[in-house]
């Protein structure tokens, strides 16, 4: 499994490809925002990719809006950028998700095979491949969701985990922490925020492609749900 390493910064990319090597993973590695799209395009079967933002020419933020038009592949973003409006900028431009520097690489590596778990959707309890919730029909086996007009909605593995898990559980409320335990597949970590920000993101993209409608609502003071 290919995980493709982006920074301007040659150690930070060496250090990474590493731990990368050593998870048993085949690191591929760019040194550019415009060498990170030229991988991608030479390598379809990439996996992840671990992003930088502040690059020349090419900044990962435009990286991730690029990849974004055509492809959900996990990108986790590591960034010297600790401001909570630039993590809020990479998740809603498409990043799963967001870690710091300096940072820890066993935290980065737990990250990323809890992101490669979502998107191969290893499920150990079965659960319905087909959910239709208010204007949507949601396939879990494929990643689909499409509207009443046979419209394709394109989501991130994350977006989509939060959608199916609400959907599979009508009328249930749903806590961040609940959130992100069960969709990020790791220990609730400054949740709220994180789950906040991609539930924001899921809600645009349903209303544009539906004209509007509203399916998942907040409850305030307790978290999210979808009605039946």
């Amino acid at each position: 499994m290919k995980i493709l390493i982006v920074d301007d910064d040659k150690e930070i990319v060496e250090l990474l490809s590493i731990y990368v090597k050593n998870e048993g993973y085949e690191p591929i590695l760019a040194y550019s925002g415009k060498e990170a799209i030229t991988r991608l395009a030479t390598n379809p079967d990439i996996a992840l990719m671990i992003l930088d933002i502040m690059m020349p020419n090419m900044s990962g933020i435009d990286v991730v809006r690029q990849v974004r038009k055509d492809s959900q592949i996990p990108i986790i973003i590591v960034s010297a950028k600790t401001g909570d409006m630039d993590k809020i900028q990479g998740l809603i431009t498409g990043a799963d998700d967001y870690v710091t520097k300096p940072f820890n690489p066993l935290e980065v590596m737990a990250r990323v095979k809890s992101l490669l778990r979502r998107s191969q959707n290893n499920v150990t309890n079965p659960e319905p491949d087909e959910l239709e919730v208010g204007p949507l029909t949601i396939k879990k086996d494929s990643h689909e969701v499409t509207t009443l007009t046979g419209k394709q909605i394109q989501l991130t593995a994350l977006e989509f985990g939060i959608l199916y898990l609400l959907a599979s559980h009508p009328n249930r409320v749903f806590s961040a922490d609940e959130i992100f335990e069960r969709v990020w597949q790791q220990e609730s970590i400054v949740s709220a925020k994180t789950v906040m920000v991609h539930v924001s993101h899921l809600r645009d993209k349903i209303e544009e492609a539906t004209g509007g409608e509203k399916v998942i609502e907040t409850v305030w003071g307790v978290g999210y749900k979808v009605e039946a």
